[in-house]
């Protein structure tokens, strides 16, 4: 489970060397957007060298590689796989047949460097355009055994759009973000993979970011991604369920454990049935219990 996922430049050694001590949970090494064009090719060779330096104790170390329209996605991969990457973040996905699509070429790419088939996970940003937004419904059917979560983008999207703003006066997304984000959390669930909130670029901002990670925590999201270290440590707090949290959910768990016939019962002076049930067996997974 990755509650924290921090983006990290793959041109930069100083970055990444820094980002593996930030406490995340995985690092998202970015061949993408934090990248300029006439970098590309030493963002692979460093992202490279450093993938097949780490060592055990490394965060979990995913690559965000570039969109397919860009024409640089198998040169991403033939310098990244040697390091064997838990997995590929996937921006601009469209449609279901883009994971399909990126999960061919990465068992060509495993079979080359001796991975096992399957190995390499994928996490798709499935929000970033307008036709990715329309096509979120692909995903809910398909067969996508590498995909381990979804995420979403504002940034990309209101270029892709034509927004001039992403949030109101009060600071709260407009309608057609707060769309994109409640598509995503209900994709990662249909499809029972994670679902990630999308980074919040003022890290200047303490407490909007506060705010904005306890809402995340609170509908449903299991982690978010961050773009500075200083932003892991709430993330990490605000995603970790609460002891009281965890002893009320391992005590509704204990009950139907105890009686796994009932249908309702009563714990700790409420009622509680079968989605309170689901709902504890979510918070103790959130917390590796």
């Amino acid at each position: 489970m990755i509650k924290s996922a921090l983006f990290v430049p793959g041109d930069s050694e100083r970055k990444l060397e820094k980002a593996g001590s930030s406490g995340a949970d995985a690092l998202f090494i970015d061949l993408e957007d934090s990248v300029a064009v006439s970098a590309k090719q030493k963002a692979r060779e460093t992202s490279a060298t450093y993938l097949q330096n780490a060592t055990e104790k490394a965060p979990e170390l995913w690559v965000r590689i570039n969109a397919f329209d860009t024409g640089w996605v198998e040169a991403d991969l033939a310098a990244i796989m040697p390091g064997k990457p838990k997995g590929v973040v996937l921006p601009k996905c469209e449609h279901a047949s883009d994971v399909e699509k990126l999960s061919a070429m990465l068992r060509t790419h495993e079979a080359q460097v001796g991975q096992t088939d399957g190995a390499t996970k994928i996490i798709a940003i499935i929000t970033e355009t307008a036709r990715g937004l329309l096509n979120v419904g692909s995903y809910a059917d398909a067969d996508l055994p590498r995909l381990a979560g979804v995420t979403w983008g504002a940034e990309d999207l209101s270029a892709d759009i034509g927004a001039l703003r992403k949030r109101d006066e009060r600071g709260r997304y407009t309608d057609v973000f707060r769309h994109a984000r409640t598509v995503t959390l209900l994709v990662a669930n249909a499809c029972n993979v994670q679902a990630l909130d999308t980074v919040f670029p003022d890290f200047s901002d303490a407490e909007g970011f506060a705010d904005e990670c306890s809402e995340a925590r609170m509908d449903g999201f299991t982690g978010k991604m961050a773009i500075h270290p200083a932003q892991v440590a709430p993330i990490n707090t605000t995603m970790s369920p609460t002891e009281d949290e965890i002893t009320t959910a391992r005590d509704i768990v204990d009950a139907f454990n105890a009686e796994p016939d009932a249908g309702v019962l009563s714990v700790n002076g409420k009622m509680v049935d079968r989605p309170h049930l689901r709902l504890a067996q979510r918070t103790l997974a959130l917390a590796g219990h």
